[in-house]
């Protein structure tokens, strides 16, 4: 049986703008300068330069004349998150230049090649034929970034047929990935751990006692050097501890992910770090104004603004002409938002970061990482007036650049722990103490996560055993059985 009923809901629907609005918060400095740069060659409306009502005021200040305006005439001021009484006691500066003007020209920004660009720049040397090419490229593309070959030989013989009309051998296409595996960085094309660590060994020292030693444990004892088997193998090969453990480090030595090797030093490019902003520390206390030297200013184009006055004017207006001043009218509202969302987005930014430096003002002294007090997005939301997820926004992708490093504003976030006195310390104080006991234990006898646990609450932090064992994994750090050493 049917039944027809009526139900109101109340529903909150994001408008265009506000959508955009929220688009604009999130992206970093980078996105934004192309972001503004996309908006200038589309909109005719909207121009470089200063605003004209910003040209007489600081020509009345240049000349001593400035008079205080009405502050309710602007769109968005900081007074609409806080009052006199809460503007914190350093500068809230937004120019584009600070006195130090040679510490900006050191913010990094790296360029260069790709990983694969890079390998295959190198293949390009060797005397390859145009079927071996054929296979090197396929083969360098489906080389991770890592440096490892993650598709079975067969699988890639099979593909070279289908996809590239080319008919080849599994033999042919070994002979190709050695090649490969003799290009730098040692250790690229590996198919697995394994395979990476020898090609690194057979490109290393002969002579060398050690090498060859290491060479054999890791080509016939790999499962028992893996689980840090120690005395087996010394029983196995019949030495002494003295000789494993020079092999042990010259296994040590090598890299077990060729490819971040040259992550780290060239190919960032696609993902520079360019901080969003830089905070400076005086005599006079601290100094904090947004990385926007590339920014230009906006202004709406007067030419457009005269037209639509000239043409609304006009009482004879023909069907041509409305439409020309819909276009006109748009273009000029469009640039109007945009400018202003350009300015929201500064000054929520600004809001943001002011809260977090006065919330962490201890830190950010000298970067004690113990002085770091336990922070969430509520509490910063609850600072400045602004929505959690306005600050979650804010806080995602973005960097500052200080005296002592560049960090990602997620880093000054943390959850809280109880010592048994009652005090509560971040999280990541708790791991700074597990990363020093680690750093400092017995290789021979490593602290298991039970020990861990034992260590801080004989600190006075109240902790499980389980929330060691994942903070000793969010810091990447193996349990105590694989960080045992001879």
């Amino acid at each position: 049986m049917l039944k027809q009923k009526l139900q109101q809901k109340l529903l909150q629907k994001l408008s265009p703008q506000q959508i955009q609005m929220i688009k604009l918060l999130e992206i970093p400095t980078l996105q934004i300068e192309q972001r503004i740069k996309k908006e200038l060659e589309e909109n005719p409306a909207l121009e470089e330069g200063p605003d004209e009502e910003d040209e007489i005021i600081a020509q009345e200040e240049e000349e001593g004349e400035f008079e205080e305006k009405d502050k309710d005439q602007e769109e968005f001021t900081l007074d609409d998150y806080l009052d006199d009484d809460e503007i914190p006691d350093y500068r809230l500066q937004t120019n584009n230049y600070s006195r130090d003007d040679e510490k900006k020209a050191d913010i990094p920004f790296s360029g260069g090649t790709s990983f694969h660009e890079y390998l295959k720049s190198q293949m390009d040397l060797r005397d390859l034929t145009d079927k071996q090419k054929t296979i090197g490229e396929y083969i360098l593309g489906n080389i991770d970034e890592d440096g490892y070959l993650r598709r079975a030989l067969p699988n890639i013989v099979d593909d070279l047929a289908f996809l590239q009309n080319v008919t080849a051998t599994e033999k042919e296409v070994e002979e190709v990935l050695e090649v490969i595996q003799d290009l730098d960085p040692p250790g690229v094309g590996a198919r697995d751990l394994r395979e990476c660590l020898l090609i690194q060994l057979e490109k290393g020292e002969n002579s060398n006692p050690s090498v060859k030693l290491a060479h054999k444990i890791v080509n016939d004892y790999f499962s028992e050097f893996s689980k840090r088997h120690y005395d087996k193998i010394i029983q196995k090969l019949n030495i002494p501890e003295e000789e494993l453990k020079s092999a042990i480090d010259e296994i040590l030595k090598l890299n077990p992910k060729p490819g971040s090797s040259y992550s780290d030093s060239f190919s960032k490019s696609a993902q520079s770090i360019i901080p969003d902003f830089i905070l400076e520390l005086n005599e006079n206390g601290f100094d904090l104004h947004l990385n926007s030297k590339n920014l230009p200013e906006l202004r709406l184009n007067p030419e457009y603004s005269e037209m639509l006055q000239h043409y609304s004017r006009d009482k004879d207006q023909k069907k041509e002409m409305k439409e020309a001043i819909m276009f006109v009218k748009q273009k000029i509202d469009s640039a109007k938002w945009f400018i202003d969302a350009i300015r929201q987005r500064q000054n929520t930014l600004l809001l943001t970061m002011n809260a977090i430096l006065e919330y962490q003002k201890e830190y950010f002294i000298d970067g004690d990482e113990t002085k770091l007090r336990p922070m969430i997005l509520k509490d910063v939301a609850e600072m400045t007036g602004l929505d959690i997820s306005t600050v979650s926004r804010v806080a995602n992708s973005k960097y500052i650049q200080t005296h002592f490093g560049i960090f990602p504003l997620k880093f000054f976030f943390s959850e809280g722990l109880q010592t048994d006195t009652g005090e509560e310390v971040s999280t990541r104080e708790i791991k700074r103490i597990l990363q020093d006991c680690i750093e400092n234990e017995d290789k021979r006898k490593p602290l298991t996560d039970e020990r861990l646990t034992e260590i801080l609450q004989e600190k006075g932090y109240m902790i499980a055993r389980r929330t060691v064992a994942k903070y000793r994994e969010q810091l990447n750090i193996p349990v105590a059985r694989l960080r045992k050493e001879i």
